[in-house]
């Protein structure tokens, strides 16, 4: 399997991040095995609620509010028929009461988060998710069993001693080498 971010052929495909860039692979071989599809989401589509949510039912009482309290007796105000008007707001007033009680109570809130089936999110994702987090903490640790890790052939060569160090001057090398030669 190869990094889909940067090309880096990977070790294995149980690999879960990038050994080059660090990339999260962990359903990258779910999708290769599903052709480019993940199953899961199927369900989430069916699941999709339809007009009778608490939004709906929300804005549908503010919209019967503008209409019944304030379009309403302003036409009946114009037809200079004043009782139909004040009929018309105290009407408007009570049904979207009710009508906000009734959505808020009975009616059903659209999902907010998704889990995917066979994946326990609760191990891999902070507990306070969906809360706010704060800004100066870090993501949980997250740790691979160093037994476990294979390095990558050829992908790196090994460093040697000798670059590191800083090479010395030619009298230095020279005084040391005369004072090998010296007898005690």
């Amino acid at each position: 399997m190869y990094c889909p971010r940067c090309g880096q052929q990977q070790v294995s495909s149980e690999t879960k991040f990038c050994s080059r860039c660090g990339f999260q692979l962990g359903l990258v071989s779910e999708l290769l095995t599903h052709g480019g599809f993940l199953p899961q989401l199927a369900e989430l589509y069916k699941g999709k609620s339809g007009w009778f949510t608490r939004k709906n039912g929300v804005i549908f009482s503010i919209l019967w509010f503008i209409f019944f309290v304030m379009m309403m007796p302003a036409f009946f105000g114009i037809a200079n028929e004043e009782d139909a008007a004040g009929v018309s707001a105290v009407f408007g007033i009570f049904t979207t009461i009710m009508l906000l009680v009734i959505s808020l109570a009975f009616l059903k809130r659209p999902s907010k988060s998704f889990q995917l089936p066979g994946m326990d999110v609760s191990a891999s994702m902070p507990t306070n998710l969906h809360a706010r987090v704060p800004m100066q903490e870090l993501p949980p640790q997250q740790t691979q069993p160093a037994a476990s890790y294979v390095p990558p052939e050829a992908a790196w060569r090994v460093p040697t001693t000798g670059e590191l160090a800083r090479p010395g001057s030619v009298t230095e090398g020279t005084t040391k080498l005369l004072k090998k030669d010296e007898p005690l």
